[in-house]
């Protein structure tokens, strides 16, 4: 859009077209991006995946990838499930479920949890 918005103001500057005409063509322009973005969003979101990772100080490292269709289920009944496991319940214990499960309805993307412990642990939960 910002290429649009760029020949918009040109033309402008050219004198093609006044000032109001531009003003008419970007508020265009944004609300055709905004028509199209929330379709590409709600048709493709599903295809997402939700990256789990833990970079142990100890080497313990875990990779998880999970399609975004399965995700919601998997964090409600999955994390209790973690918890109640001695050797992961570290990793989990300050992990928001509420907070992912709360983006995936409103299909956020990008990182959304980024922990640093104090002995080097690093816990990253991804939606790409």
């Amino acid at each position: 859009m910002k290429e649009e918005i760029a020949k918009v103001l040109t033309m402008v500057k050219d004198g093609k077209i006044d000032a109001e005409k531009a003003s008419e063509l970007i508020d265009v322009l944004k609300e055709k991006e905004a028509g199209s973005n929330q379709t590409y969003k709600s048709s493709n979101y599903a295809e997402k995946i939700l990256k789990i990772r833990v970079l142990s100080a100890e080497n313990d490292n875990v990779k998880i990838n999970v399609p975004i269709k399965l995700v919601k289920a998997l964090l409600v009944a999955g994390n209790s499930i973690l918890a109640s496991i001695p050797e992961s319940e570290k990793y989990v214990k300050d992990i928001d479920i509420n907070l992912i499960v709360e983006a995936i309805e409103n299909e956020l993307d990008g990182q959304l949890v980024d922990i640093q412990t104090g002995n080097g642990d690093i816990v990253s939960v991804i939606i790409e």
